[in-house]
C-alpha cells in the first residue's frame, strides 16, 4: 500500500494557483475545471461556477471574492468600482497576487497547508473518515450522492474543494477536541454550531459571466461597518490563525468570507487524499452582523432582544425550501422603509446588503436600467439539531436593475404587489377547494394544500417572465394590470378544472351551516362563490365592474360566504 501523508508534510504538494481544481460552466454550455490563476483570466468567459453541491459554488465565489478584495485592495468606494467595472483587465493583477502569496495556496504546504493546519492531531491521533467534510454523505447517511456506503478516497481538486465548503457549512454535533483547544472535554467539544456560511440564508447578484458576477459582489468598504478598530482586514492565508477557542470578531470582508470555522488536517499519499482531522475552529455568533455580512437577508428578533436584553437584534434570514423565491421578493427588494410596519421604528427585514450595494450603483448611474441580474438563492437546512444536512436550496430570480432603484420606487412596489394578487388569488383557489369538500360532505383540507400547491406551480414561470420584462415598461401600474389579467385566467381555468372533477356528490349538495344561517351548498354555488371572490381580489378584466352576486356586499372578504342561505 503506497504511504500515508498528512498534509503539511512534502513531497506532496497541489498547488491551486496552478492545478485546475474549480468547477465552471463556460459561456458556451461546456463544463471544465480551472485553477486560480485561469478562473480570473478566463472569466469573462465563464458563466458561472460550479460544485459538488450549490453550496460549494457559494463557498468558492465568497474564497474569490476574498482574493480580488485583498490582490485589488478595494474597492474604496464607488467610483472605485466604476473604474473597475469599465476595465477588461481589472483582474490581471491578481496573478501577480496569487504568484507572491503562492505557497499559501498549497494544499499539501509544510508549514501552511492552504485552509488547514499543520500538526492538527487529536490526543489519540484519530483519522477520520471523508464523510466528515463530504457534504452529501453526513455521518454516512447518503442525501446527495451515490457514494456508498462511505467516501474513501478524493482526488486532490475535489478534496480542495470540500476543504473550502468545510469552513462554510460543516454540520454542528460533537466533534474531537484537538490538542491545545481547551473547550475539548473527555477528548470531546460539544456542539458549537455549524460553520459561518450555514447561518445565511445565501444570496448574491449574478452578471452574464463570472468577471461581472465578481465584481457585482465586490462591495465597496464604505458599505459594510466593521469597527476594526485599527486591525488589518485579512484573508486566512494571510493571518496567523488565532488560538482554538478564542473569540474574536471579523475585521473586513476579506477575514469574513475566509472565515476560518473549523480546524482541519487532510491526510493523503500520492493517488489522492484518504482521511481527515476535523474540529471545531473559530467561532462566529450570526446576531447583530447585518452591518458587516452582505450575503443574507435579516429579520428582526423580538425573542432574542429579550433573551439578551438588547433594544434591537437581527438574525439572518432563512429560505424554506417550500417557497420558491419569487413569492420571497419583498425580502430582496423592498428596502428600510418598506419594511417598517407602522412607518416608524427599526425595519421588521432588511434586504440583503449585497442588493443594497446594487441599489446604490443603480441610484448613481454606474448600473443602467435594462441591465438584468440574477438573485441567486442558496442556502443549507439542517437537520436534528444542525448534525446533519436536510435539504440544500438553489433557487433564483432574473430581475431588472430597476427594481433596486433607491428614488424610483414603483417598479418594486408593483412587482412585490404582484405577488400580494397571485397570493390572494391563490387562497380564493383554496376557498374553491374548500367548499367543493363540504358540498361533498367531507372537512378533508387535503385538495385546499393540494389546489394552493398546484396554483402556486402554474404562476412562477409567468410571474417570472412578467418581472424579467418589468423594468421595460414604460408604466409599471400598466404591467401590474396586465399581470392582473394572467393570474385570473390561469386561476379561473383552475378553478373550473376543479369544479368540473367535484363529483356528483358535490354536484348534488347538502345543507351546510353558514355565519348567516344554513346554505345548501353544492358545486355550482361553490364556483359562483369563487368568481365573486376572484373578482373582488383581482378584478375582471374582461368586464370591469360587474356587480356582485344578488346579496354579497363587493366588499366582501375572501373567506366570508356570500349571503345566498337556505334556512332549515
Amino acid at each position: 500500500m503506497p504511504k500515508t501523508h498528512e498534509a503539511g508534510q512534502n513531497p506532496l504538494s497541489f498547488d491551486l494557483t496552478q492545478q485546475p481544481w474549480i468547477g465552471v460552466l463556460r459561456c458556451d454550455g461546456t463544463q471544465d475545471e480551472l485553477s486560480l490563476r485561469e478562473v480570473f483570466a478566463q472569466a469573462e468567459d465563464v458563466r458561472r461556477l460550479t460544485g459538488d453541491l450549490p453550496t460549494q459554488e457559494f463557498a468558492l465565489l465568497r474564497l474569490l471574492l476574498a482574493i480580488t478584495h485583498d490582490a485589488l485592495d478595494g474597492p474604496t468606494d464607488i467610483e472605485h468600482w466604476a473604474r473597475l467595472w469599465g476595465d477588461p483587465g481589472c483582474f490581471a493583477p491578481i496573478a501577480g497576487y496569487l504568484d507572491d502569496h503562492r505557497s499559501r495556496f498549497d494544499l499539501f504546504d509544510a508549514r501552511t497547508p492552504f485552509f488547514q493546519t499543520a500538526g492538527l492531531r487529536t490526543e489519540k491521533n484519530e483519522v477520520a473518515s471523508l464523510n466528515r467534510i463530504v457534504a452529501d454523505v453526513p455521518n454516512g447517511e447518503p442525501f446527495f450522492s451515490a457514494r456508498l456506503p462511505a467516501v474513501g478516497r478524493l482526488g486532490f481538486a475535489e478534496a480542495a474543494r470540500w476543504v473550502v465548503h468545510a469552513h462554510a457549512y460543516d454540520t454542528s454535533g460533537i466533534k474531537s477536541g484537538m490538542v491545545g483547544d481547551q473547550r475539548a472535554k473527555g477528548g470531546k467539544v460539544y456542539p458549537l454550531g455549524v460553520g459561518w456560511a450555514g447561518n445565511l440564508g445565501g444570496v448574491f447578484a449574478e452578471g452574464r459571466n463570472l468577471r461581472e458576477t465578481l465584481l457585482l459582489n465586490l462591495v465597496a468598504a464604505d458599505t459594510v461597518d466593521f469597527d476594526a478598530k485599527g486591525r488589518q482586514d485579512l484573508p486566512a492565508w494571510r493571518r496567523e490563525p488565532s488560538p482554538q477557542g478564542v473569540e474574536r470578531r471579523p475585521a473586513g470582508l476579506r477575514d469574513l468570507y475566509t472565515w476560518q470555522s473549523r480546524r482541519l488536517r487532510l491526510h493523503a499519499d500520492a493517488d489522492g487524499v484518504t482521511g481527515v482531522v476535523l474540529g471545531y475552529g473559530d467561532p462566529l455568533t450570526a446576531r447583530n452582523m447585518h452591518t458587516r455580512e452582505p450575503m443574507t437577508a435579516w429579520r428582526r428578533s423580538p425573542a432574542q432582544e429579550k433573551k439578551h436584553g438588547e433594544p434591537l437584534v437581527y438574525l439572518p434570514r432563512e429560505h424554506a425550501p417550500e417557497r420558491s423565491a419569487w413569492r420571497g421578493l419583498a425580502s430582496l427588494v423592498a428596502d428600510r422603509e418598506q419594511n417598517q410596519p407602522d412607518g416608524s421604528g427599526p425595519p421588521s427585514h432588511l434586504r440583503p446588503g449585497i442588493l443594497d450595494w446594487t441599489a446604490r450603483l443603480v441610484t448613481r448611474r454606474k448600473l443602467t436600467r435594462g441591465y438584468l441580474i440574477r438573485a441567486r438563492i442558496i442556502a443549507t437546512v439542517y437537520g436534528t439539531q444542525q448534525s446533519v444536512v436536510d435539504e440544500v436550496v438553489d433557487d433564483h430570480l432574473t430581475m431588472d436593475v430597476i427594481l433596486l432603484h433607491e428614488q424610483d420606487r414603483d417598479y418594486a412596489t408593483q412587482a412585490i404587489d404582484a405577488v400580494k394578487d397571485a397570493e390572494l388569488a391563490v387562497n380564493t383557489l383554496g376557498d374553491l377547494a374548500t367548499d367543493l369538500e363540504r358540498a361533498a360532505g367531507s372537512e378533508n383540507e387535503s385538495p385546499r394544500l393540494t389546489a394552493r400547491d398546484r396554483a402556486f406551480a402554474e404562476l412562477e414561470g409567468p410571474y417570472r417572465a412578467w418581472l424579467t420584462g418589468l423594468g421595460r415598461a414604460e408604466d409599471p401600474f400598466e404591467q401590474r394590470d396586465v399581470w392582473k389579467a394572467q393570474v385570473h385566467t390561469i386561476v379561473t381555468r383552475l378553478g373550473r378544472q376543479m369544479v368540473a372533477d367535484a363529483g356528483d356528490a358535490a354536484w348534488q349538495g347538502r345543507l351546510t351551516p353558514s355565519k348567516q344561517g344554513s346554505v345548501w351548498l353544492n358545486s355550482a354555488l361553490a364556483d359562483r362563490w369563487f368568481q365573486v371572490r376572484l373578482r373582488k381580489n383581482l378584478g375582471q378584466p374582461s368586464s370591469p365592474g360587474q356587480p356582485s352576486l344578488p346579496g354579497q356586499p363587493s366588499g366582501t372578504d375572501s373567506t366570508a360566504e356570500p349571503s345566498l342561505k337556505v334556512h332549515a
